[in-house]
């Protein structure tokens, strides 16, 4: 969800772009103030609507794969690591040796993009759609994150995670 302002901004962009009434496009253009006015409210109204889809998506997701920071801290205290499969879809492949330097690539990307995951704290290894994830995060909340976005990646069926939680108290 930290990425999603300028999702929000290129949404919007694209709607308001959209918006233009088919049946005026040979008409002179029109500057009426009002009319694009309702337009922008339009196009907010369905970025907002977007968004709240989207997190809604990735609330189901954190749920749907014990991802909430509450399982994390209970597999943590458990056996100290964390370890969550996603089911091959009909017709998917599990990811081959030839896949495994794209899916740490892909992956790195990710947290690259995030603001609150470090690339330079988490080592990721792949071997046959396997993913293992070393380091620090600064909470329990942040290896969800880490291991959704890793289990959200194409060849991956397996995500380890050994991820621990920075001590705050340095």
């Amino acid at each position: 969800m930290k990425n999603l302002p300028p999702l929000l901004l290129t949404l919007a962009g694209l709607l308001i772009a959209g918006c233009s009434d088919k049946s005026a496009q040979n008409a002179p253009a029109q500057t009426d103030e009002s009319t694009l006015s309702q337009k922008v409210d339009t196009a907010a109204t369905q970025v907002k609507d977007a968004a709240v889809k989207a997190k809604d998506a990735v609330a189901d997701k954190l749920a749907e794969w014990k991802l909430t920071p509450a399982d994390i801290k209970a597999d943590l205290e458990k056996s100290g690591r964390v370890v969550r499969e996603k089911t091959l879809a009909a017709g998917e492949k599990a990811g081959g040796a030839i896949d495994n330097a794209r899916i740490v690539t892909v992956i790195n990307g990710k947290y690259v993009a995030d603001k609150d995951l470090s690339a330079l704290k988490i080592n990721v290894d792949a071997d046959q759609g396997v993913v293992t994830l070393r380091g620090t995060v600064q909470s329990a909340g942040l290896i969800g994150r880490a291991i959704e976005l890793a289990l959200d990646t194409d060849g991956v069926t397996q995500v380890v995670s050994l991820l621990q939680v920075e001590d705050q108290d340095q």
